[in-house]
């Protein structure tokens, strides 16, 4: 894929519309990786002028923070900082809610003020603006699919509507587990938990979290964060029903069903 970074298109004195912030996840982990081309693919169908900052992006600093190595943050966050406001940068969107929930609401206070969105919102944008066409009858029309909410984009941001009405576009059914939006039950990667081995207890709280996906009778579990997708997928692999349950980002699923 050709993908302009900030470097080029400053080069050719142009400005991007939005930045997208790819994050450590959607640059090295092979899963996430496709759910980065996947959204990088419907920005370029639809004609949205993007950049990324590729070799100049560096991590958020979020695990570093959540772990307690404040001093360890401050260092990567003041990097990044220095780098997009170099850029004159104005709007960032990320698909993933660890970078989001970092740059919105934690880069403020150290001098990095941007306009910070999630790609279910910038998805639902879109098609609300007729950006994004839909096939008739696409891949997903009838198809069960359960929501499962990331903490970072709910519980923190409180963004449960975008993600489920970008699903509703597909026109699946969308089944709710019995915990879900602000009630929803952690898949057990946040709070730097994605890099730490588990605590004492009896069950692992992504096959807890994938049960419930599973009881719903789902075929498709839908995520909108790269971590939510890694445990999900774990605890379906788990319970040895990855033959018959998917787990897949809302991006690769419009990805998949536009025209």
């Amino acid at each position: 894929m050709k993908v302009t970074t900030m470097a080029e298109m400053m080069m050719s004195g142009e400005t991007p519309e939005v930045l997208f912030w790819v994050g450590c996840a959607g640059s090295f982990d092979q899963r996430a990786q496709k759910i980065t081309k996947a959204f990088a693919t419907i920005l370029q169908k639809v004609g949205v002028k993007f950049a990324i900052l590729g070799k100049e992006e560096a991590c958020t600093g979020d695990p570093a923070r959540r772990a307690g190595n404040e001093f360890l943050f401050q260092m990567m966050a003041y990097q990044n900082i220095q780098i997009l406001n170099g850029y004159g940068i104005k709007k960032i969107v990320t698909t993933c809610p660890h970078c989001f929930n970092t740059l919105k609401n934690e880069y403020p206070e150290l001098g990095g003020t941007y306009d910070v969105i999630h790609h279910t919102t910038f998805l639902q944008e879109l098609i609300d603006q007729g950006k994004i066409k839909l096939k008739e009858g696409g891949t997903y029309k009838g198809k069960k699919i359960s929501y499962h909410d990331s903490c970072y984009l709910g519980r923190s941001n409180n963004i449960y509507e975008a993600p489920r009405k970008v699903l509703e576009a597909l026109e699946g059914e969308l089944i709710e587990m019995k915990r879900c939006r602000s009630n929803g039950l952690c898949c057990g990667a946040g709070g730097a938990q994605m890099f730490k081995e588990d605590e004492p207890g009896d069950k692992r709280i992504n096959i807890e979290r994938a049960d419930e996906a599973l009881e719903t009778g789902a075929s498709i579990i839908a995520s909108a964060c790269p971590f939510c997708n890694t445990m999900m997928t774990d605890g379906v692999k788990n319970r040895e029903k990855e033959g018959s349950v998917a787990v897949l980002d809302i991006a690769e699923m419009i990805a998949e069903s536009i025209e």
